[in-house]
């Protein structure tokens, strides 16, 4: 073997091992824990704000999440911490937080050596806020809502009739205005010989007739005596 196949040798042993040793790095640093394989992001679930934080570290590491508002004057409040392992695909942690328009949080992360810092930019909620279940739709201007159902169905519904056994209401002002003329509930009934009279004739002009024919009876008895009386005159004479 000649000194220029030697170093011809060398030459590319070296290129090799070079070459092996780029791609297990950067293999090497692309399984490793980075702060931007998280992200945060303010949803809804059900009417009520939560915060959401996926962790997309190939490695698959175990983490810390920790969530803080920040309000005014620099003054933070702990929201929550959870840990987490992430994966390819993607592992989601949910933080209760009924949050409120344009708010700002802050989401720090710690995986062992390899990450402990902050999800940049800070987390700001969306400019409207959850929508809740009570919450009822305004009708537009110039529209009357609709009635409620209890309202309707009581309008509908006809009055009950009475139970037996209970007092009768009273009639009103326009039943009782409606009555015929003349008659009143207050005057007494007929009496039982009053009402055979009156189907009989007894009470109508009898008497009159009876007196005017006694009157005629003793004018006829009358005239009969004094015929008598004349004729026996004559016989007399």
């Amino acid at each position: 073997m000649t000194r220029r196949s030697v170093r011809r040798s060398v030459r590319l042993l070296g290129v090799t091992s070079g070459s092996t040793a780029l791609v297990l790095g950067l293999a090497g640093s692309a399984l490793a824990c980075n702060i931007k394989d998280f992200s945060a992001e303010a949803k809804c679930d059900g009417g009520k704000g939560v915060i959401v934080v996926t962790d997309r570290d190939a490695s698959a590491k175990d983490a810390t999440v920790s969530v803080f508002l920040k309000g005014v004057g620099g003054i933070e409040t702990k929201v929550g911490e959870q840990p987490v392992k992430g994966s390819k695909q993607g592992t989601g942690i949910t933080f209760a937080e009924d949050w409120k328009p344009t708010a700002t949080y802050r989401v720090h992360v710690k995986a062992d050596k390899a990450v402990d810092e902050d999800i940049q930019p800070d987390l700001v909620t969306p400019a409207t806020a959850c929508k809740t279940e009570s919450q009822t739709p305004t009708p537009p201007a110039g529209k009357t809502p609709p009635p409620s159902p209890s309202a309707s169905a009581s309008a509908s519904t006809p009055a009950e009739s009475a139970p037996p056994g209970s007092a009768t209401p009273a009639p009103s002002a326009s039943e009782s205005s409606s009555a015929p003329a003349g008659t009143s509930n207050n005057a007494p009934s007929p009496a039982a010989g009053e009402s055979n009279l009156a189907e009989t004739g007894a009470n109508s002009n009898t008497g009159l007739i009876a007196g005017l024919a006694a009157g005629l009876v003793v004018v006829g008895g009358g005239a009969v005596w004094f015929g008598m009386r004349r004729r026996g005159a004559s016989r007399n004479g």
